[in-house]
């Protein structure tokens, strides 16, 4: 068994030039802290359980800002907070993808 059940990054590059958008232009930063929050308050966190992390470039800036979770391979185009709860409720905690944030 992998050391956490679920593991979800969300993208917070941040590009130096504007030759392509980037995820932390459009807010990444906050999204995955209030994430952060939001599970930690629900007792998800942990060994066994779930890991909320940042991470650099995952190359799918135009759609972003952008997360994908693991071990499913769930990618997510995340807009605000309300699309943070449902992830958090229905995928991380219920284990049931969100089809209408889902990128493919």
């Amino acid at each position: 068994m992998s050391y956490y059940q679920r593991h979800i990054f969300f993208c917070v590059n941040q590009r130096d030039d504007d030759t392509r958008p980037c995820c932390a232009a459009s807010g990444s930063a906050d999204l995955q802290a209030y994430a952060k929050e939001r599970c930690k308050e629900l007792g998800l966190l942990g060994a066994g359980a779930l890991r909320v992390n940042r991470s650099g470039c995952l190359d799918r800036c135009e759609l972003g800002p952008v997360a994908v979770v693991y071990p499913e391979g769930v990618w997510y185009q995340v807009f605000d907070r309300q699309d943070i709860d449902e992830i958090v409720e229905s995928h991380l905690a219920g284990g049931k993808p969100v089809e209408r944030l889902r990128l493919e």
